[in-house]
């Protein structure tokens, strides 16, 4: 995972432990490569690298309750013993080890015809101890075998497939890398990207693994340069060859529970081929599912996160901040989608006292930096669904030059009796840090000229008085408005006010 490509994200929303244990534990290939450890025993030869002996794996089919006269049972088989023994739920001796520690006893023994000429050595494999961390560990001892398992699939997913390796075999029976074209670091990080992009896919639309991502989105991702219009030919082309990759490694990808995965129409991809560059990239909201539609598991989530917070990618996940203090809640939440910072502020009054965490609250949100004005938008946030038990702490920061005007909001929209009007300095203050909040959360969004708009109607000669307001903000949200005010004669004051504001700061 690049730390460099996705240095910050959204906050992602996980399940406990014990639900992805279970998650994990119901994974097929997991699964199957439990079962196999267990099935392991004096019986069972390996061979070099630890693999299955071929003869042995119809039975290892048979005890998956695979079909056995399904050709692709032995490599489902093959490939739940790999797992198995780089996760450590099977300890193999491998043959050179046997050979070593019997001497010439294995070769007295070849000598009396006990073995064939040139048999195979075969090593020997029973279950390891991580095995019983399935069913007596914790859930995150179980989460560690998921992930190690994880990892072997993963490096398997970025070698190409076997029809490509015999076709760049050369005259010697070795593996021509120039013909083949493959590099494995460069695959490993081509996936190490996809994963990443699809985790950024993912909690972007609201941290949970609750939409599934078109094929061709995702592509596209890979591919298109940041910034381009229409697409050229060749770049499509290279969007539909991701695409059919992307395909195949996401097959390998589902069943260790990664994914959900709906793979490409073999019919429409030929149809594709038929139509020409784009055509597997044009499709209407009706066909687009057929091109392959993908979803990260909650499983899934939790496995890509782990492995970017490794990588040093800063990834967090709702709940992190609940035992923080507010100073921290709020420099982070402002960061945050408003969604996101809502479901972290949730989490975090949840466990404490309300009339003490709002006035925590309000006690993290002063300040005249920069950072100021989206902390108190956060802290009005937060403040919403207080209900009466709030209104000593929100009343004690009514004189207060920064506060009192979100207290004076917060009082008014629960209906508090005796609110003290505000000072028209204090309106005019709070009118800026709102329209700074707003442009340092959304930017210049659609939504802000109409704020704008508002915000200015009901006062006479607005911007003849708001440009002395002592905010640090003042001439930025002046310029905004310049730009973004619908009322033309409007926007042209906001421009002179902001002038004025630049002219009066040393």
């Amino acid at each position: 995972m690049s730390a460099e490509s996705h240095p910050t994200l959204p906050p992602v929303r996980l399940h406990s432990d014990a639900e992805l244990a279970r998650d994990a534990l119901g994974a097929p290939l997991f699964a199957r490569a439990v079962r196999l450890a267990r099935w392991a025993g004096p019986a069972t030869r390996v061979g070099v690298g630890g693999e299955l002996a071929a003869d042995q794996l119809p039975a290892a089919a048979a005890h998956l309750g695979l079909d056995t006269a399904d050709e692709d049972a032995a490599g489902y088989a093959s490939q739940a013993w790999r797992v198995a023994v780089d996760t450590g739920l099977v300890d193999v001796t491998e043959p050179e080890e046997d050979a070593a520690a019997e001497g010439t006893a294995a070769a007295d023994s070849v000598a009396e015809g006990a073995g064939e000429a040139g048999e195979e050595p075969y090593g020997t494999a029973a279950p390891g101890e991580d095995l019983a961390l399935v069913t007596g560990g914790a859930p995150g001892d179980v989460l560690g075998l998921w992930r190690a398992a994880l990892e072997a699939v993963l490096a398997d997913a970025a070698v190409p497939d076997l029809e490509d390796l015999v076709d760049a075999l050369d005259a010697g029976g070795q593996i021509d890398f120039d013909r083949l074209d493959w590099n494995p670091g460069r695959e490993a990080d081509f996936l190490d990207e996809v994963l990443a992009n699809l985790y950024l896919l993912t909690v972007t639309e609201g941290g949970a693994a609750d939409r599934p991502i078109p094929l061709p989105v995702l592509a596209a991702s890979m591919v298109v340069p940041e910034g381009m219009g229409e697409p050229t030919d060749a770049v499509l082309e290279r969007v539909s060859d991701a695409m059919m990759r992307l395909d195949d490694q996401f097959r390998q990808l589902e069943p260790i529970g990664l994914v959900e995965f709906r793979p490409v129409d073999e019919e429409l991809m030929a149809q594709a081929d038929e139509d020409g560059p784009g055509g597997a990239t044009e499709a209407d909201d009706e066909d687009v599912s057929r091109y392959g539609m993908v979803r990260l598991t909650p499983l899934g989530l939790y496995g890509i996160r782990a492995r970017m917070l490794e990588a040093g990618v800063e990834a967090p996940a709702v709940g992190e901040l609940a035992g923080k203090g507010a100073d921290a809640l709020l420099d982070a939440v402002s960061a945050y989608p408003e969604h996101a910072a809502q479901a972290e502020i949730e989490q975090w009054m949840a466990g404490r006292e309300t009339a003490a965490a709002v006035a925590e609250l309000l006690a993290a949100a002063r300040g005249d930096d920069e950072g100021g004005p989206l902390r108190r938008l956060r802290c009005q946030q937060a403040l919403a669904p207080a209900g009466p038990e709030a209104e000593p702490a929100v009343r004690a920061v009514l004189a207060d030059a920064e506060l009192g005007g979100l207290a004076r909001v917060w009082m008014a929209e629960h209906g508090v009796a005796d609110v003290p009007a505000p000072a028209p300095e204090m309106v005019f203050w709070l009118t800026v840090d709102t329209i700074a909040a707003q442009l340092a959360a959304d930017g210049e969004s659609e939504e802000l000229p109409l704020l704008m708009e508002t915000l200015t109607a009901h006062h006479t000669g607005f911007f003849e008085k708001v440009w002395r307001v002592e905010h640090p903000s003042t001439a930025q949200v002046l310029e905004a408005m310049g730009r973004l005010h619908p009322d033309r004669k409007a926007a042209k004051e906001a421009r002179r006010a902001a002038f004025k504001a630049r002219s009066r700061r040393p």
